[in-house]
């Protein structure tokens, strides 16, 4: 008696030919995803050089201005020692590490203001070399916390007088 479709045997054998096909999908879906990550991971690591340039800039024009660090990040969006209010930042950015605003404030030398921010995350880096000369420090770093974008202000360095050697014996003076 003929039933008028596949046998059994072959039904068993497209079934697992199906299996197999969906378990190839999986796998290579897998390997986008990962691929994905590492791409996204990389852009807001480029985001975060970004921001935190934009950080390190903002502290030294609040501190060129007027000579001393801000006391609040908010400082930098607005800043009120002046009858007009400077705008050193546009707006405070947050943390594409965490995506949250925040950020580890680093101190100044005397305590009072802020000279630098940092992100606050333990993820460790993609980016382990090629860092611009001021990011240069970051090189090897084990957490997005190590990236820590300061101002340091440059001291006025006293010059050394340059004088001239005496004239050897019987040259002519110039």
């Amino acid at each position: 008696m003929s039933t008028g479709g596949a046998q059994p045997r072959q039904r068993g054998f497209t079934y697992i030919g199906l299996l197999v096909t969906v378990a190839l999908l999986g796998i290579m879906l897998s390997m986008v995803g990962r691929v994905w990550s590492v791409h996204e991971q990389r852009e807001r690591e480029a985001q975060l050089l970004w921001i935190g340039d934009a950080f390190r800039l903002a502290i030294a024009r609040y501190y060129l201005v007027g000579g001393q660090y801000p006391l609040t990040l908010q400082s930098l969006v607005v800043d009120e020692r002046f009858p007009l209010p400077r705008h050193h930042l546009r707006r405070l950015y947050r943390d594409p590490m965490t995506l949250n605003a925040d950020w580890k404030v680093i101190p100044s030398p005397d305590g009072v203001g802020i000279m630098g921010v940092a992100s606050s995350s333990k993820f460790v880096p993609l980016k382990r070399t090629g860092f611009s000369v001021v990011d240069a420090g970051f090189a090897n770093s084990d957490c997005y916390c190590q990236w820590q974008f300061i101002y340091v202000p440059r001291r006025a360095y006293t010059a050394t007088p340059v004088t001239t050697p005496p004239p050897a014996p019987g040259s002519f003076p110039r």
